[in-house]
């Protein structure tokens, strides 16, 4: 590779990797701090997966606010949040083993942590399925954090 390429993706890197850096608090961190993912935060706890996003990552995670929760019926949320595997089935259909700034999405199929796909489009803003993007790029240690307005559904 020559000098000028290689000083190119180096500085990529450390651009990115600079994000991440100034981001004291890792995912879960965040989200608990950024105040509207209360019932996520639950649903991760509950499901076991704390520690996993509070690993190493990089991880995207595509959060569900409160308000896209509340669509749920609450015995269907309720029954949801006492079934651990399906549960942790559901939210690992929200995170991509990578970490994807705004900028950088593109539309097409993307494999989940679950081992599912999304379907990501940006003809009508940032689509995931049938969720919209409403809040990108909330940065976190071992990743980052968009905010969308759908609970997926594997």
């Amino acid at each position: 590779m020559n000098r000028k390429l290689t000083s190119l993706v180096v500085g990529a890197a450390l651009a990115v990797s600079s994000t991440f850096a100034m981001a004291s608090k890792d995912i879960v961190d965040t989200a608990v701090g950024a105040g509207n993912f209360k019932t996520l935060v639950t649903a991760v706890q509950a499901a076991g997966l704390v520690d996993t996003l509070k690993g190493k990552g990089p991880f995207t995670v595509f959060a569900p606010t409160d308000e896209a929760f509340a669509k749920i019926p609450k015995a269907d949320l309720d029954a949801l949040l006492k079934d651990k595997a399906k549960l942790a089935a559901v939210l690992t259909y929200h995170v991509v083993p990578a970490a994807v700034m705004a900028k950088d999405v593109k539309a097409g199929d993307v494999k989940t942590v679950n081992g599912k796909t999304i379907k990501i489009t940006t003809d009508k803003g940032v689509m995931v399925n049938n969720a919209k993007v409403i809040k990108t790029d909330v940065a976190a240690s071992n990743g980052v954090i968009h905010a969308i307005d759908t609970v997926l559904m594997p």
